[in-house]
């Protein structure tokens, strides 16, 4: 679990430094530096004794929300937008805690931009860092504190900052330390070394960005080592754009021999990769590392040093950057998602399959015995084994085109099974090798309801380039239905880490709430979230259209009317009460 206070505690309370603060930014000393409370909502408070504004349950209460508007702003270069903040609660109402919303709110369009957001109590100050890709277009930021459960709720900024340049860089001049957080080990972990005020456990004389003593940077040492492959951790602040480029960094290593010095990855669904390492101790003065990073999705990057013992000397390190230009003229294969994926309303897209009869692209309408395609209803999807191509061991091979290898993959797709007396292997997702000497299962169809639209989804990872395979098997002329295959997509990263993320605006699946969108009043014609098929046989859908049968859709309230359809948990009883 990562101690944020650790580093944080180091003058937290002196972030605002400078007077000339850049624009977009506020220290909240005595003023709100042009972010206005809006009116429809409740105010902002700035504290009497300064350096912080807030919003609690004495001003309002649960689920009112407080929004602060900014000035026009512009980033024609990559910006990092740091919010200092901290959310407290009391211990009973834990289960809704208060949130805060940041926003972002372009000037020709007139809907806001979800950028992140934030439950967490903390009794400390917290660091949000997001970056900001360059753009011609003025905008304004929009800070939103919900208000949460409870007698002591609040809201608190301590600090907003704009700046040029990548969340990712950091000289460790200033106290925040950029986001960058130290993980608590017992024995081992990274201090700020430097400055004016000289810590006695400093251990070089002088940093890399000032080369002098009152220059900072961050260090770990070994003297507090007890046990073999103690590891302290440094960790980056979460990447929230796609970005990809030269990482480059200073470090001193001394007794290498005695230390391991690595960089990894991680993303926010915990997988690590080993970006580079440290082969040779180096010399007294500061080195150069320049690594290739790619963040397609959301990560952090950590930098590890693991001890042999007590004897195993220090890693300094300094001055972190970042370019948009690979290290040394590197280039590498691009991936895209549109490529990737295909709907089949014109053609197989970037598919193909083998030779001689497979996969066909068909149009049904749509009736009370089979769904139309699973994109709009009425267009076009692929079916497999059909009367006119089953036949007793038949295989249909539908291959995707080549994605580059050491890359994350989220695979979403829908299929429908019709007939069958067996489930097992009628459809399979292979992993081919590019020469398709090594392929893999990596799923296949265990039990499903039949002659829905189901959603599969499948996250995967090969260091070498591949391709996405899906089989369709006939065992036998006697046991053979039709499968069914539409809107199949590929993405970068994990499949669990996009649902972390907003949607774009104006989306909304209905899996997890209802995103931004708002009725004006709950009465008997209300918008409700529900899940499983009509009350009634032969009318409306077996299930929503997302992933099929399981999940919640938005529906009337007269739905719930009869319990045994009523499967969102909590949501019929709210609209039996409302319509009452």
């Amino acid at each position: 679990m990562l101690l944020r206070g650790v580093l944080l505690a180091l003058q937290a309370l002196q972030l605002a430094g400078a007077l000339d603060l850049p624009a977009g930014s506020c220290a909240f000393e005595e003023s709100t530096c042009g972010f206005d409370s809006v009116l429809a909502s409740l105010p902002w408070i700035l504290n009497e004794e300064g350096h912080y504004i807030y919003v609690d349950t004495s001003f309002g209460k649960q689920g009112e929300k407080a929004v602060l508007l900014s000035p026009d702003l512009q980033a024609e270069e990559w910006s990092c937008l740091r919010l200092v903040y901290q959310i407290t609660t009391s211990s009973e109402s834990l289960s809704d805690p208060s949130q805060l919303n940041l926003y972002m709110r372009f000037e020709d369009e007139s809907f806001d931009r979800l950028l992140w957001s934030a439950k967490e109590p903390s009794d400390s100050w917290l660091i949000a860092s997001l970056d900001l890709q360059n753009s011609s277009k003025k905008f304004k930021i929009l800070i939103e504190g919900v208000l949460g459960q409870g007698n002591t709720a609040s809201i608190a900024l301590f600090e907003i900052k704009m700046t040029t340049g990548y969340c990712i860089e950091c000289d460790f001049e200033e106290n925040h330390l950029c986001g960058f957080v130290n993980r608590w080990n017992p024995n081992v972990n990274w201090f700020v070394g430097g400055g004016s005020i000289r810590n006695v456990h400093s251990i070089l004389p002088q940093d890399h960005t000032f080369k002098s003593e009152l220059g900072h940077y961050m260090y770990v040492d070994s003297v507090y080592v007890k046990h073999f492959q103690e590891v302290a951790q440094l960790i980056s602040p979460l990447t929230t754009a796609p970005m990809a480029g030269c990482l480059s960094f200073y470090y001193q290593i001394q007794q290498g021999n005695d230390n391991v010095f690595s960089l990894y990855t991680r993303d926010v669904a915990g997988l690590y990769e080993e970006i580079w390492k440290a082969d040779r101790p180096g010399n007294a003065a500061w080195n150069l590392a320049e690594v290739e990073f790619n963040a397609p999705y959301p990560m952090e990057v950590i930098f590890e040093v693991a001890f042999n013992g007590p004897k195993g000397g220090y890693v300094a390190l300094d001055d972190i950057s970042f370019s948009p230009v690979h290290c040394q003229n590197q280039t590498e294969l691009l991936f895209s998602a549109v490529e990737a994926s295909c709907n089949f309303e014109q053609d197989l897209c970037n598919f193909y399959q083998d030779e001689g009869p497979g996969w066909t692209r068909v149009k049904v309408k749509p009736n009370m015995y089979r769904a139309g395609d699973h994109t709009t209803g009425l267009g076009y999807y692929l079916l497999a084994n059909t009367k006119f191509t089953s036949q007793s061991g038949y295989i249909g091979r539908l291959y995707g085109p080549s994605l580059p290898g050491n890359l994350q993959y989220c695979l979403r797709f829908h299929y429908a099974i019709y007939g069958f007396l067996k489930m097992s292997d009628t459809l399979a997702v292979y992993i081919f090798e590019e020469n398709h000497v090594v392929q893999e299962k990596i799923w296949s169809v265990l039990e499903s309801p039949r002659g829905v639209w189901m959603q599969a989804e499948i996250t995967f990872k090969k260091p070498m380039p591949t391709k996405v395979v899906f089989m369709s098997l006939c065992k036998s002329f006697w046991d053979c239905g039709l499968v069914a295959l539409d809107d199949i997509t590929i993405q970068l990263g994990s499949c669990s880490s996009s649902e972390k993320l907003p949607p774009p605006p104006g989306e909304c699946t209905f899996e997890q709430d209802e995103c931004t969108f708002t009725q004006e009043k709950r009465n008997r014609s209300s918008w409700h979230r529900r899940r499983g098929e009509t009350p009634t046989s032969y009318t409306g859908p077996k299930g929503d259209h997302t992933t099929g049968a399981t999940t919640c859709t938005l529906r009337p309230p007269i739905w719930c009317m009869d319990k045994k359809h009523a499967s969102c948990p909590g949501l019929c009883e709210e609209s039996l009460e409302n319509t009452a």
